[in-house]
């Protein structure tokens, strides 16, 4: 884990001079447009899988660098599909963390490190376009907004504008406002606990939509603000108010809730409180407290039940410590953090770190996981993942147990241990002192050990099982031009060879060459200098070899 020490110090780059949009540089690859695009078939294929992706962004202020961290990630992920996959004409929703605070109160710098990255959400969806993917088939949407979003100096409004893509803020509209018709998405909650129905802002949730979730590595009161929280801003005002207090009002028409809703809240609190759940004997019932966190949780649940993106993002280029929205926090000291009496920091705003990953995955939990995990925290500490395993919507919680791939920018998808990851400790105020009788600083890591052999709820994922024999994949595409991935099965750690031949024997390329531990991995080639033909592609590990052709066709 890193010292709170160590942190990029930049210019206090603010205001408009952020707004100009250099071109990116880098080289197009040749991505002719298909009648479908789809999120790479390994990532498909390996749904329980969470995958990272590094970045060498040197400060939160370089616009190209995070731009061409976006277009290496959309380049990489998305890549032209066939008949099953998504239709290229689809309309695609985009949920990023826009929520922010008023920028009359706030600075342009912690505004900015509030949202997801602009500059990098840009250079994801340009990728996108270059598969054929036209602008106005993009809608990025979030409805925790003030009312006059057009002051919001976070880059979206231009950014939108330059690439086509049509953005909506909700503006609190009322809840006699909220009808059936092209603004919301009435969807039914059908396992809802506290929902009946719960109306999207549009095309969220339309009949042949297609959404990416795009959240920021930062830190909030429910832990971090990651995937399964994002969606929250997906729901239309009022509706989306999940973090109220236990049995506190939401200003929504009754008929959209049950009507025992907070009965049950208070059975299934009072279950996980005596089963264990970490700090859910916190007292009082606002949204800081035991229950309120019960009653959040429900919520959420009953959102992500019939929520369902393609693809989940944790942006986190820089990590935001302390409060994460926007807010004055903690922030590092020469030696630590300085706090008063109630623990609130009397150092200032909170802090940024070059944290320099991407975290993304098919399954949200899975993804928050590992995004708390490297963000400091013990995810068996987080009662949002004991509470999914408890509605069966999970099977995750130990973050040693999820598949992690380290994903590199030309499609190269390597199994590796969590552990080869730096973390980033991101400070939060979840469930935090500020009842009598609590002795959490409001500010904290909930980073104590947390034996998951005895895990509340239904049984957690188990080891993934080691393979028993080498596989070789058939290349995909194949044809191909000129890009093609390859995936292979090692069934015991060791030193991994791939290599391409011509259709002459010769040695033309080595894709892999190195120590591979035991499970599935993902090799990419790029043949753009090589003539069109035949080659033949081989896996070598020890005494065991095996040879697959494939054709390049240009």
């Amino acid at each position: 884990m890193i010292n709170r020490r160590e942190f990029i110090k930049t210019a206090a780059l603010t205001g408009t001079s952020t707004l100009a949009a250099p071109l990116v540089t880098r080289a197009l690859p040749d991505r002719a447009a298909a009648d479908y695009f789809t999120v790479h078939p390994f990532i498909e294929e390996n749904p329980e899988a969470v995958f990272i992706m590094r970045t060498s962004v040197e400060n939160k202020y370089d616009i190209e660098a995070k731009k061409n961290a976006g277009l290496d990630f959309g380049r990489s992920v998305f890549v032209p599909g066939d008949s099953t996959g998504i239709p290229i004409t689809t309309e695609i929703a985009v949920k990023g963390n826009l929520k922010t605070a008023d920028p009359d109160r706030y600075d342009h710098d912690l505004i900015m490190s509030h949202t997801s990255d602009a500059w990098f959400t840009e250079g994801v969806l340009e990728g996108m376009k270059e598969l054929g993917i036209k602008g106005e088939q993009l809608h990025l949407r979030e409805v925790n907004q003030p009312d006059d979003f057009s002051r919001m100096p976070f880059g979206y409004a231009d950014m939108c504008e330059r690439v086509g893509a049509d953005l909506r803020l909700d503006l609190a509209p009322s809840v006699s406002s909220l009808t059936e018709g092209e603004d919301f998405n009435w969807i039914e909650v059908p396992d809802g606990i506290f929902y009946r129905r719960i109306p999207y802002l549009e095309p969220i949730n339309t009949p042949g939509s297609w959404l990416m979730n795009i959240s920021k590595f930062k830190a909030h009161g429910m832990g971090l603000t990651l995937c399964c929280k994002n969606l929250q801003g997906s729901v239309a005002h009022n509706y989306q108010a999940f973090c109220t207090a236990y049995k506190g009002s939401m200003s929504v028409n009754p008929r959209d809730l049950h009507g025992d809703a907070y009965d049950v809240i208070k059975v299934n609190f009072d279950r996980h409180l005596e089963a264990g759940v970490p700090r859910w004997d916190k007292p009082g019932t606002s949204f800081n407290s035991g229950i309120g966190m019960e009653t959040w949780v429900t919520r959420t649940l009953d959102n992500l039940s019939v929520q369902h993106a393609g693809l989940h993002i944790i942006e986190g280029i820089y990590g935001r410590d302390g409060q994460g929205n926007g807010d004055y926090g903690p922030n590092p000291t020469d030696q630590e953090h300085e706090f008063n009496s109630t623990g609130v920091s009397t150092t200032g705003k909170s802090w940024d770190f070059m944290s320099n990953i991407l975290i993304f995955g098919k399954d949200p939990y899975s993804v928050d996981i590992v995004g708390h995990w490297l963000g400091g925290h013990e995810p068996g500490n987080m009662g949002l993942f004991h509470c999914a395993i408890d509605r069966g919507m999970s099977t995750a919680l130990d973050p040693m147990q999820i598949p992690v791939y380290l994903w590199e920018a030309d499609g190269t998808a390597t199994r590796v241990d969590l552990t080869s990851f730096e973390r980033t400790p991101l400070l939060t105020y979840y469930l935090c002192r500020d009842y009598d009788g609590q002795t959490e600083h409001i500010y904290h890591l909930c980073d104590e050990p947390y034996d998951y052999g005895i895990a509340t709820g239904v049984n957690e994922r188990s080891v993934s099982a080691v393979p028993d024999a080498f596989v070789l994949n058939q290349n995909h595409p194949n044809p191909f031009n000129p890009l093609t991935s390859i995936s292979y099965t090692v069934p015991k750690a060791g030193n991994t060879r791939l290599e391409v031949f011509n259709s002459a024997g010769q040695l033309v390329d080595v894709l892999v060459d190195g120590y591979r531990r035991a499970g599935t991995h993902l090799a990419s080639w790029n043949a753009e200098n090589n003539a069109a033909g035949t080659y033949f592609y081989r896996l070598r590990f020890e005494d065991f070899t095996r040879t697959k052709k494939m054709v390049l066709v240009k």
